[in-house]
């Protein structure tokens, strides 16, 4: 049985505003157009590529380093989550959601990294999503590139 993949809307979609690409989502303004028209394997595969992009930026930031401790913290605070999402995609919807009210970031198996050493939660959160905006800004042109004219 194959279980339905929901949308990866997080409720912050700037494309209403203008954007080519969602800040919350990284979804282009196409994927979002297209989403229930995509079957299952296009769904995944699309939910796939956004966990790469999560996980590339991410891990310029931030490490993962108790799993389960990060997965407890996700179903204490009810932050959803899919059983085959990435713990680093999993680690910026906890911070997308928690940001301002984490203090120490090992308490939910996090650790800075990289180009996030000096930054607190909310300030690591910015980080990321920024730059997550940035290369889905780029992937949204790449989809336009491929679209039919």
């Amino acid at each position: 049985m194959t279980q339905r993949i929901a949308s990866p809307c997080v409720g912050l979609c700037s494309t209403t505003v203008g954007d080519t690409a969602c800040r919350g989502c990284q979804r282009s303004d196409i994927e979002i157009r297209d989403w229930f028209g995509y079957d299952e394997q296009e769904r995944r595969q699309r939910m796939d590529e956004l966990d790469r992009l999560r996980e590339m930026v991410a891990g310029e930031f931030l490490r993962v380093t108790d799993e389960d401790m990060l997965v407890s913290q996700l179903v204490r605070h009810r932050i959803r989550f899919r059983d085959r999402q990435p713990p680093l995609s999993r680690a910026v919807e906890l911070l997308r959601v928690g940001r301002t009210r984490i203090v120490d970031l090992s308490r939910y198996g996090l650790q800075p990294a990289g180009k996030g050493l000096p930054l607190s939660a909310d300030e690591l959160y910015e980080s990321i999503s920024l730059a997550l905006l940035e290369h889905a800004q780029q992937r949204s042109q790449e989809q336009r590139l491929d679209q039919p004219t």
